[in-house]
């Protein structure tokens, strides 16, 4: 039975994938590869990267080289044919590469990007990275009368916060930003960081070589926080015309309950051995006594289909601006040391949340503005997938797909511009070149 109205959950918008606007592609225009079917090998190895990802959302993101679930993880996912996230040069699942992103500059430096850690300043304000987290321990819908509610509809109460704000340092941080940021949010934090360590503009910039003019309206400050947000909204509508007209993809907490029931013998589904048989689903079963994803989030997740992400989608869009706004090939590390900022170099968080502290990896000059965007939209996209509402697959084709919403803003405003102005050029998340 559902639920009444006034305790019901509602579906998240549907008519958007159907609105336009005047400048960008129109949603229908743009268009999502099939995503891997129910009884794939590859959803399979995305729903067992989703369990592990539930079973270690307290471990540190430092301590993966350490922690027994980690390591478990990482050795599992290692030996599942279908699993398409980064691997090493052997081709193993590793610690530097468990749980990150396909993008160039993802598996450089430490898991965070440095911009969900630095603080940023927006005018007279100091914005402060430490945020409102969740209590540790604490997973959802682990029950099959919770998940069967939540399936019908029922709404759920509140998160349970810890007293003390924190600079994110695990999985389960990373999903108490995901679960209420401003879409936005990420990018605009990361702006106002390369903004304060006055990190080089876009070569493409038409004020660059002027001895008389600066840039305002057009190419300055005004400009360059305007172009990043409206970019915003015209990414949801392409991704919601997928998800409803399109894909309408099966949700992780939904499959979860499929593997649940075909492991209780209660149904049959065409579900792949690779996740029925895995290590991560028989220790979610030994912790919880039931085979159901644990979920972040009380309700479980939006209620609107998992193909394409929203918020992958977004920081894909986002991203590719900032790559528009400033030069990609600059180092963090010679940014932070040339600054008069507090922090000299990069950092991580401190055990605790409490503080940051440096980062002393081997491979800081390796870290560039480039790579830490991609790693900023990698973070945010895998961060829904650290909360159980998304696949790898989700996030990793929605990047592509902000990524051509961007693209055509920018083309379209550029005919737009009385400068002389060629164009911005920075590098895909595939790696290649493209002058826009």
């Amino acid at each position: 039975m559902g639920a009444p109205l006034d305790q019901r959950s509602k579906l998240v918008n549907p008519q958007s994938g159907l609105a336009f606007d005047m400048q960008g592609t129109d949603s229908h225009q743009l268009a999502l590869p099939p995503a891997p079917a129910l009884s794939s090998r590859e959803e399979a190895a995305e729903g067992v990267e989703d369990y592990w990802m539930a079973l270690a959302r307290d471990v540190h993101f430092s301590d993966y080289a350490t922690s027994p679930i980690a390591q478990a993880a990482a050795s599992e996912l290692s030996s599942l044919p279908g699993f398409t996230g980064p691997r090493d040069s052997s081709g193993n699942v590793t610690a530097r590469t468990l749980f990150r992103g396909p993008t160039p500059g993802d598996v450089a430096g430490p898991y965070l990007s440095q911009f969900l850690l630095l603080p940023g300043q927006l005018g007279s304000e100091t914005i402060d990275s430490r945020q409102r987290t969740v209590v540790p321990d604490l997973n959802y819908m682990t029950e099959f009368g919770d998940w069967l509610s939540v399936q019908n509809g029922f709404l759920r109460g509140p998160n349970q916060f810890d007293d003390s704000p924190r600079y994110m340092r695990n999985g389960r941080d990373l999903t108490a930003f995901v679960h209420i940021d401003a879409l936005f949010q990420a990018y605009l934090l990361a702006e106002l960081n390369l903004l304060q360590l006055t990190a080089p503009l876009n070569r493409g910039n038409p004020y660059l070589s002027s001895e008389t003019q600066t840039g305002f309206g057009t190419f300055g400050p005004p400009f360059l926080f305007t172009i990043l947000v409206e970019g915003c909204t015209r990414a949801l509508k392409a991704v919601w015309y997928q998800k409803w007209f399109v894909h309408r993809r099966l949700r992780p907490e939904a499959f979860g309950g499929r593997v649940h029931n075909v492991k209780v013998r209660a149904a049959d589904y065409p579900i792949h051995a690779d996740v029925l048989d895995s290590h991560a689903v028989d220790e979610v079963s030994q912790w919880y006594g039931t085979y159901l994803l644990p979920m972040a989030f009380p309700e479980g997740c939006p209620l609107h289909p998992a193909y394409g992400a929203g918020h992958a989608t977004v920081a894909g869009c986002c991203v590719t601006i900032l790559k528009a706004i400033f030069d990609g090939s600059v180092k963090i590390a010679d940014l932070l040391r040339d600054s008069d900022t507090q922090y000299q170099a990069p950092v991580v968080s401190a055990s605790d949340g409490l503080s940051l502290i440096p980062y002393e990896g081997d491979d800081i000059d390796s870290m560039t503005v480039e790579g830490e965007l991609n790693k900023l939209a990698s973070n945010i996209g895998m961060g829904r997938n650290h909360a159980g509402v998304h696949w790898r697959s989700d996030e990793v084709q929605s990047f592509t797909l902000g990524e051509q919403v961007a693209m055509s803003i920018l083309r379209d405003q550029k005919h737009c511009y009385n400068e002389a102005f060629e164009g911005f050029t920075f590098t895909k998340f595939d790696g290649t070149t493209i002058t826009v």
